[in-house]
């Protein structure tokens, strides 16, 4: 994983996550046609190097998932591409803690034209270069560091340096040379060896490319949901290579498989599918979402947007035919 060749943005691999994203706004469009979209003005744009952000479209003119776009950074602007808006945008910023109310989110400067475009590529092309010069500098401090990947921003008033290293690293004098090399604000980041994985766009060993370089939108901490499912991974034909990936860690895909003893164990619950809708006292509702380990679902009608909690076990009593 020397030759690092970012997957996002512009690449192959990001139209496979744009056209997941597309596909998700479908199938949101139809389980939330009957409800005022909340969050219109917020858009989730993903720039460089896998990041994605939430900004503000102050304009009216509502952005299609895939448009490019220039956006503020950090007393500059770059260039993204819209990710997710409308209902989606507002969920997953939810979901991950941000309150548009409290804290203050960029916007989206305007839509980027062909010109933008083409500055992005030259500006992309610039890296490899910045990149010959970080290995050179690094080596002249004799610093104990794996350089993995570097960003230029769009406006080339910043750069980004990716790195991993086993311990902390004085890396002062080696910011000090970059700046004055570069003329550039300088922005080092430690990152794991999942994320260098992600970066490298290699292929598994199961002859596909990596899932966390194409598809996966969050890398998992640990893939494994239940302890005894690590344990059962780790003996029989499941050797080491079968379970550790090329980031040294446990394999991303493992937390989508379902070996046969937790199957048996979650067919007995009866989970009703997300998004199926219901009829009750109240009225017609929306399974919200379904929380496994306390075996409760939330249910939303529509109609005020207001959400009931109850028991898997109350759920089966009122809709399951015996």
């Amino acid at each position: 994983m020397s030759n690092v060749i970012c997957s996002c943005t512009l690449g192959d691999y990001a139209r496979v996550r744009l056209h997941l994203s597309r596909m998700l706004h479908r199938e949101i469009e139809q389980l939330y046609n009957d409800v005022d979209e909340e969050g219109g003005n917020i858009c989730e744009v993903e720039l460089k190097c896998c990041r994605r952000e939430f900004y503000v479209n102050p304009t009216d003119e509502k952005p299609e998932v895939g448009k490019a776009v220039i956006v503020e950074a950090d007393g500059g602007h770059d260039y993204g591409i819209v990710y997710s808006t409308g209902v989606i945008a507002a969920k997953k910023m939810k979901l991950k803690g941000f309150d548009e109310k409290k804290d203050k989110l960029d916007t989206i400067i305007r839509f980027a034209e062909e010109s933008d475009t083409e500055q992005f590529r030259l500006v992309r092309k610039r890296e490899p270069e910045i990149r010959d010069v970080c290995l050179s500098k690094i080596k002249g401090h004799g610093l104990d560091m794996k350089l993995v990947d570097v960003e230029l921003r769009l406006d080339q008033q910043k750069v980004t340096v990716f790195y991993t290293a086993t311990h902390r690293v004085d890396f002062r004098a080696l910011v000090r040379d970059l700046a004055s090399e570069f003329k550039a604000r300088i922005q080092m980041v430690q990152i794991t060896t999942r994320e260098e994985a992600r970066r490298a766009n290699s292929f598994g060993a199961c002859g596909c490319v990596l899932c966390c370089s194409s598809w996966i939108q969050k890398i998992h901490a640990n893939p494994f949901a239940e302890k005894q499912q690590a344990s059962e991974y780790s003996h029989g034909d499941n050797h080491a290579h079968n379970v550790i990936g090329q980031c040294n860690r446990p394999k991303c895909c493992l937390g989508y498989s379902k070996n046969e003893k937790c199957s048996k164990n979650r067919s007995s619950d009866n989970y009703p599918p997300l998004g199926s809708r219901v009829t009750t006292a109240d009225g017609t509702a929306i399974i919200e979402s379904i929380n496994p380990a306390k075996k409760e679902i939330i249910l939303r009608y529509p109609a005020d947007g207001k959400e009931v909690l109850i028991s898997l076990k109350e759920f089966t009593s009122m809709f399951v035919k015996k």
